[in-house]
């Protein structure tokens, strides 16, 4: 019998590798960050295109990272009603100022998130403000998933695998941006809820359902990881994590006088904190 005849990959050779890539330009990826933002479709309402700085669909399973200049508006959406967007923030010249969730529910008297609240470091700093919220669905008790849990529950949790888990993914958004994994502490997670019962038992909520959104403003400049894994507390057997959009745009920082400077006194004394700390090194 006459071998079959085999049809040469059309980037077998540096060439056709060449070829191939150049004839994907000016197409789009689901996959990928849209460059320039700006060609974004649907930019929020009340943003000129031109003010946009990152559009971007995370898929199930996968990370994203970017630095974003204080004053940005982050806007995350869950346009499926799966997705479960795990968050870490870091000063971006300051890696070693980061989010701290402990202090976040504690000086705020508050365990879960929403409008109105703050993202705290330890140093009693603002570093993010929640300034639009329509989920209602978010957890900063619980953390993201791990490798060992992964493993256990699904098979596998290594990055690469068919269910990688946040920690894991956090590590390649943070090898990235020069930290390591020391420097991923407990991260906040958006459109996926937890409660407290009364007996102190933690209860899922799941997801307020498909197209909510949260906004997050930057009140410093932030280094920014996301990890869009389901979380550790979904009952569901399957690894089901659904798409996670991600828009950022300029904006400015809360300042004195807008109603979230004023609206505790906790809150007041970490803008004040913050203001302190960004006048002395002549930023603000």
């Amino acid at each position: 019998m006459a071998a079959a005849s085999v049809t040469p990959s059309a980037t077998a050779s540096a060439q056709g590798a060449r070829d191939h890539a150049r004839a994907q330009d000016g197409t789009t990826s689901d996959t990928m960050p849209v460059v320039p933002a700006r060609s974004w479709p649907t930019p929020p309402a009340g943003v000129d295109a031109d003010d946009l700085v990152w559009a971007e669909t995370v898929a199930g399973g996968n990370y994203t990272h970017r630095v974003l200049a204080r004053g940005t508006e982050l806007r995350l959406t869950d346009p499926t009603g799966d997705a479960c967007a795990h968050v870490l923030l870091y000063c971006a010249d300051r890696p070693w100022e980061r989010l701290n969730t402990a202090d976040t529910v504690k000086v705020l008297w508050n365990a879960y998130l929403g409008q109105g609240h703050l993202l705290l470091s330890d140093q009693g700093r603002v570093l993010a403000s929640v300034v639009r919220d329509d989920s209602g669905h978010h957890d900063a008790l619980t953390g993201t998933s791990t490798l060992v849990r992964n493993t256990a529950r699904y098979g596998d949790g290594a990055p690469q695998s068919a269910s990688p888990a946040g920690r894991e993914l956090l590590k390649l958004a943070a090898l990235k941006n020069g930290l390591g994994p020391r420097d991923l502490a407990p991260s906040v997670s958006f459109f996926q809820g937890v409660r407290i019962t009364a007996d102190g038992a933690t209860e899922f909520t799941g997801s307020a359902g498909a197209g909510a959104s949260v906004t997050l403003r930057a009140e410093q400049a932030l280094t920014v990881l996301i990890a869009n894994v389901p979380h550790p507390l979904d009952p569901r057997p399957a690894y089901v994590c659904g798409p996670l959009e991600a828009l950022a745009y300029r904006a400015r920082p809360t300042a004195p006088g807008d109603p979230l400077w004023d609206a505790t006194p906790e809150g007041r004394r970490a803008f004040l904190n913050t203001a302190e700390h960004l006048t002395a090194r002549g930023i603000a």
